[in-house]
């Protein structure tokens, strides 16, 4: 069956709307109609070879939709059926997976080197990350899959599968915020703003918001950033300055650069945690001294996916949605990046419904 998608062609290179031959469900696998996706930083890393990818391939990671066919075998998922789309399935037999670490499920990613669908000519596409949400439909395997949570908008719930989870997962389960802490969030896109309402969310006391941006501000407070400083040489000044002289308890670094990371690291008091969400290039690089990381005795740590379970966090996540504590609509930022995506993946989806939305 014809649909339409954008895909891209080779590393570097702007996405293409063009129609894809995207086959039936198989075995275990489910087709899902796409009323919203998520145009994340992760998918320009991977546009840009910032992040391995096989191509040419339709990407998109964040997805919800409706269920319109399952395959032989599937349970639990029938036609009709709203789903939030999760790019990394955990297999639950992998070591990680043996000690609860689902989101470093050795396996995840596996899905990505399949052939996915295929062009007019018949050149074979792959996956992205798994799910391909980049198109008008998409046929995942049933464990990419995640039921719908009651009371959550289809167009906003594509948003739960990867930015929300991140940035709830890094205040929740990497840095482990305890109520009245202090917290630094360093980088307001998609990620950061939902970084911030966790922090809210978990009780902290004072929540610092950098950005370079100062249009930023706005967005920053209303998701519940109670200080804003304009990223600079001075940053972790500043934020002792509003901390007692002492740094927050947390820091988290949601942008991938050197520098940010290092500005993180700086404004964290001692014997506080710094936490790295942000996913920057091999060229990025940090460097500490012996003595600074005996006298500071700080925790710096990597947070891939949040930490976090989906199957056992969309659940929570929703519940917060539910009762106002989080406010998906508000993660929506600024249109930036991937060659005219997501303006024409936007108005692709536009067509059937749907919505693209922006998560820088």
């Amino acid at each position: 069956m014809a649909v339409r998608a954008a895909v891209l062609p080779a590393i570097g290179a702007p996405l293409e709307i063009t129609e894809i031959d995207l086959p039936e469900p198989g075995p275990g696998q489910v087709r899902v109609r796409l009323a919203a996706a998520g145009v994340c930083h992760s998918d320009l890393s991977l546009s840009n070879g910032t992040m391995r990818v096989p191509v040419p391939a339709v990407l998109g990671h964040e997805g919800a939709g409706t269920v319109v066919a399952v395959g032989e075998g599937v349970t639990g998922l029938a036609p009709g059926d709203g789903a939030v789309l999760n790019w990394a399935p955990s297999c639950g037999t992998c070591h990680p997976c043996s000690l609860g670490e689902v989101w470093l499920c050795a396996n995840a990613l596996a899905g990505s080197a399949a052939v996915h669908a295929r062009t007019a000519d018949g050149t074979d596409l792959h996956p992205g990350l798994n799910v391909a949400a980049f198109a008008e439909e998409t046929v995942v395997p049933a464990s990419c899959v995640l039921p719908l949570p009651e009371g959550v908008p289809l167009t906003d719930a594509a948003l739960l599968g990867c930015a929300v989870l991140t940035g709830y997962g890094a205040i929740h389960h990497a840095a482990r915020v305890r109520p009245g802490e202090t917290v630094a969030v360093f980088g307001v896109g998609g990620v950061g703003l939902a970084t911030l309402q966790a922090a809210r969310i978990a009780g902290a006391s004072t929540v610092v918001a950098v950005d370079v941006s100062p249009e930023k501000e706005a967005l920053a407070r209303a998701a519940g950033a109670t200080d804003y400083v304009l990223a600079s040489e001075h940053t972790p000044r500043e934020i002792r300055a509003l901390t007692g002289k002492q740094g927050v308890d947390v820091a988290v670094e949601c942008v991938g650069r050197a520098v940010s990371i290092r500005a993180a690291w700086d404004s964290t008091r001692r014997g506080g945690r710094t936490t790295v969400v942000g996913i920057g290039g091999k060229d990025q690089q940090v460097t500490f001294n012996a003595l600074e990381i005996f006298h500071w005795g700080r925790t710096l740590t990597g947070c891939v996916y949040g930490n976090s379970d989906p199957a056992a966090d969309l659940p929570v996540l929703a519940e917060h949605v539910r009762r106002g504590r989080l406010d998906l609509g508000a993660l929506v930022t600024e249109r930036i990046g991937l060659e005219g995506i997501p303006g024409a993946f936007e108005n692709m989806l536009a067509g059937k419904g749907g919505r693209a939305l922006v998560v820088f």
